[in-house]
């Protein structure tokens, strides 16, 4: 049977005014609605729970025993009510995106910033997590959008590209391709070197890019994640090949060198929702993304002589 919250709503004001005139007052619902209202609880309960007189009202044996019981009921709901409200306040003022870790470090402090100024009331979380992450959260709709790889399009998310981001090899400032300035796949036969795990974009790209010269490389370390992998390479223990824009979020002492005898990069660009629209300010906060991933990244040239080797869809 379905409690009636409105009977002992009812219920609670009459016994804490002592009249039905000042419970239907404070209600501010007539006094003829009140009756109604504890006429159908009593009806549903079975038993009455008021001793209604021409002078005044009292409780019941039954009502007595009733009333702390809703008094608290009516508590636990108000209090459950109000928290789902406060909640849904605080995302009415949050705006959530998901962005891969590298771009986030790269692109997005600048942007945040502007954004916060403008919108000072608007909270902006930032979930900086790997790629298959992004598509999971803006699928669910914890996220407004992401900015991801661009790959193979599913029916329920859109996806466009914005720019081309290519790999590059990252070394210590004193290491002897730092100061060549550039580096060829047959340079890293023998060299210890630091991979993510198996299950990660840059993986599967690498895998493809690098080929038979992949075998060569002596792929000692493998872990979850670019920070990790920076931090072995900042000690001395090994290299690794990331995205030009980890280079943002690297110890100071590392620097990137291109690949001259082969290509390697990664499309990025932004997936929504299909079929459900941004809110203004989630509209405009994806604008000033894309704007800022644009400029820093310009359009790699076109492939000549060296080999291109993109993330496969």
């Amino acid at each position: 049977m379905r409690t009636d919250y409105l009977g002992l709503v009812a219920f609670v004001a009459v016994a804490d005014h002592g009249s039905f005139q000042r419970g239907a007052e404070a209600l501010n619902i007539s006094q003829s609605a009140l009756s109604h209202r504890l006429r159908k609880l009593e009806e549903d309960l079975g038993t009455p729970l008021l001793i209604r007189s021409s002078r005044e009202v009292s409780l019941t044996t039954v009502g007595q025993g009733l009333l702390p019981e809703a008094r608290r009921i009516l508590k636990e709901l108000h209090d459950t009510y109000e928290s789902v409200r406060g909640r849904a306040q605080r995302m009415r003022n949050r705006l959530t995106f998901a962005c891969l870790p590298t771009v986030a470090n790269a692109s997005l402090p600048a942007v945040v910033a502007a954004f916060g100024n403008r919108y000072p009331e608007t909270g902006i979380e930032v979930l900086d997590v790997p790629v298959v992450r992004i598509a999971e959260n803006v699928r669910s709709g914890i996220a407004a959008f992401g900015v991801t790889i661009v790959s193979a399009e599913l029916p329920d998310l859109r996806l466009w590209p914005l720019v081309e981001e290519e790999y590059r090899l990252l070394v210590p400032r004193d290491h002897e391709f730092a100061r060549k300035g550039s580096v060829e796949r047959a340079d890293l036969e023998g060299v210890t070197m630091a991979r993510i795990s198996t299950q990660s974009k840059n993986r599967q790209l690498l895998d493809v890019a690098l080929g038979a010269y992949r075998d060569q490389m002596r792929w000692q370390y493998e872990v979850q994640n670019a920070t990790t992998a920076m931090r072995l390479v900042a000690e001395g223990t090994a290299l690794t090949i990331l995205p030009a824009s980890a280079i943002h979020m690297a110890p100071a002492n590392l620097v990137s060198v291109p690949f001259t005898d082969v290509r390697l990069s990664r499309t990025l660009g932004i997936v929504v929702r299909r079929g459900v629209p941004l809110a203004d300010a989630a509209s405009e906060l994806l604008s000033m993304i894309e704007a800022q991933i644009l400029r820093l990244h310009e359009p790699l040239e076109p492939a000549t002589s060296i080999e291109t080797a993109r993330l496969p869809d």
